[in-house]
């Protein structure tokens, strides 16, 4: 399996009020635990099975992720900027492991 990536697009500086979109992707297979490897065998579920954005220490964005999701789930939100701060992403996969970004936002 290739490293697993997250990213996301966020504006550095946005106005008060404004909305604006944030696009986030993780480079991640997404194994359904239905399909089989080359060999025949099943290759065990794997997948991103939540999302969390949150800002400044408040959940904005949450969205839980199932099986059908194709890899590399990208997943992109609104949000209306009311001051500047610090979002914390978050993907958690099956098994607990976490994958993390942090951005931060100006207000100009």
């Amino acid at each position: 399996m290739s490293k697993i990536k997250p990213r996301a697009k966020i504006p550095k500086e946005a106005e008060l009020d404004e909305v604006i979109e944030i696009k986030t992707l993780i480079r991640h297979p997404m194994h359904s635990g239905r399909v089989k490897d080359v060999d025949g065998k099943t290759i065990p579920r794997l997948i991103i099975n939540k999302f969390n954005a949150m800002f400044n220490g408040k959940v904005v964005f949450t969205v839980n992720l199932e099986p059908s999701i194709s890899s590399n789930p990208y997943i992109s939100f609104p949000f209306k900027v009311k001051e500047e701060g610090t979002f914390e992403l978050s993907w958690e996969e099956d098994g607990g492991n976490q994958y993390k970004l942090t951005k931060s936002l100006k207000v100009i």
